[in-house]
């Protein structure tokens, strides 16, 4: 009896408050009781009543034909553990060096397969627009929306936007760590060589902005936002970055990220077009340190133009069977500094994978999945980070803004009145 009590008052306790409140926790399991130890009743009516949206969260599958759809994930489950309504459920096809014509292409569709039937045995359904993501909130059903890091799959074909529109896509990040066959822009840990964005990158913007794709603008220089803000005609995301003056306790992974991380004078651009910018969880030691990240930003654009992008994974890293150049998504970052297992390089200590048909897992490291963000969390991401913004001053509205609100705006103006 003891076991299950333990085994349902963390994960069912934390669900059952997304679902109903807290009172609704303790009329389906009285022995939950314990659990308001651990979660302050103001925050679960904060985490109940908000849309809670991570705009950038990696769910590894495989890429290959053979190996889809890959081991069975849990994703319902971890993201009720982590009181999110929803997420940005990316992948991207440059984990490994892209070398034949058509590979990025194969990569893509094989991982929107591998994805769909992940999605068919959760019981979770894409969210398309705004009204999907409110229905799925209110029916107390955790929802995705479909996203891809970089469109290296379009190899120069702006008609596969319409194939991958088709597929469900609604959430295109233009850049990732390498350049595409066919370049769209300059990448901001790359030397410039492009001059910014490509005539072919500002084609993908526009025919996003006409198929109803929002635009992410992650991974792309100051010279490529520049030019893309130009050309976009519907706001655009930043999903995952940070200011670069909040470069955290570690010499090493501050010099390491702080090309990665946004000016000032770049998130205010960015604002002023109504874009949104994601605070990622890199950088950040505790739930507080996260929270007062979010806080500097907010000081800078305005309570509007924040939201969440924490780049982990709610899933487990996936790694083929015998495939030991593989990088999984996501920077895995460890607490204290530890870069991990960064897409530049394989994960530290060797870590190869447990191998076995069909597919092999990664261990875990810790910072790289969403529900173990930080060592002294004991709830589930999003829990913890409404308690420490709370914490932090933010109020209610505010924290429903940055929690989900202002992602949801910018989703709706490029949703809205598509096909």
């Amino acid at each position: 009896m003891m076991n299950f009590q333990s085994k349902w008052s963390r994960r069912n306790f934390l669900a059952a408050v997304a679902v109903g409140g807290a009172g609704s926790a303790l009329m389906m399991n009285p022995l939950a009781a314990w659990a308001f130890d651990e979660v302050d009743p103001r925050v679960a009516k904060i985490v109940a009543g908000t849309i809670g949206i991570d705009t950038h969260n990696h769910i590894d599958v495989p890429l290959t034909t053979a190996d889809v759809p890959g081991p069975d994930i849990d994703l319902a489950g971890e993201m009720r553990l982590s009181g999110l309504s929803a997420i940005c459920m990316t992948f991207a096809v440059d984990y490994q060096k892209l070398q034949n014509p058509g590979e990025a292409y194969e990569r893509f569709l094989n991982g929107v397969t591998a994805m769909d039937q992940q999605l068919t045995r959760n019981g979770i359904k894409r969210s398309l627009n705004l009204a999907d993501l409110r229905t799925a909130h209110n029916n107390h059903q955790p929802t995705v929306i479909q996203s891809v890091e970089g469109a290296h799959f379009l190899e120069g074909h702006l008609d596969r936007l319409s194939v991958a529109y088709e597929r469900s896509l609604r959430h295109l990040t233009l850049l990732h760590d390498s350049d595409a066959s066919v370049p769209l822009g300059d990448v901001f840990t790359n030397p410039p060589r492009w001059g910014g964005l490509t005539a072919f990158g500002a084609d993908v913007i526009r025919e996003c902005n006409r198929l109803g794709i929002l635009v992410d603008l992650s991974h792309a220089s100051a010279e490529t936002v520049t030019v893309a803000l130009k050309v976009a005609t519907q706001p655009v995301l930043i999903s995952h970055t940070g200011l670069d003056t909040r470069l955290g306790q570690n010499e090493n992974m501050a010099r390491m990220m702080r090309p990665r991380l946004i000016s000032k004078e770049q998130a205010k651009l960015v604002a002023d077009t109504g874009g949104v910018i994601g605070v990622w969880t890199h950088l950040s030691d505790s739930a507080l340190e996260y929270a007062q990240n979010i806080r500097a930003l907010v000081d800078v654009v305005g309570v509007d133009h924040v939201c969440i992008g924490t780049d982990t994974k709610l899933t487990p890293p996936y790694r083929p069977a015998g495939d030991f150049d593989h990088k999984p998504g996501g920077l895995g970052l460890q607490p204290g500094g530890d870069p991990g297992n960064h897409h530049d390089g394989p994960p530290p200590g060797g870590d190869k994978g447990s191998g076995g048909p069909g597919g092999g897992q990664n261990r875990n490291r810790p910072g790289e999945r969403t529900n173990q963000t930080w060592q002294d969390q004991k709830v589930g991401f999003y829990y913890a980070v409404v308690d420490a913004m709370l914490k932090t001053g933010f109020t209610a509205d505010e924290i429903g803004k940055v929690g989900g609100g202002n992602f949801c705006r910018v989703f709706d103006a490029a949703t809205t009145g598509k096909p």
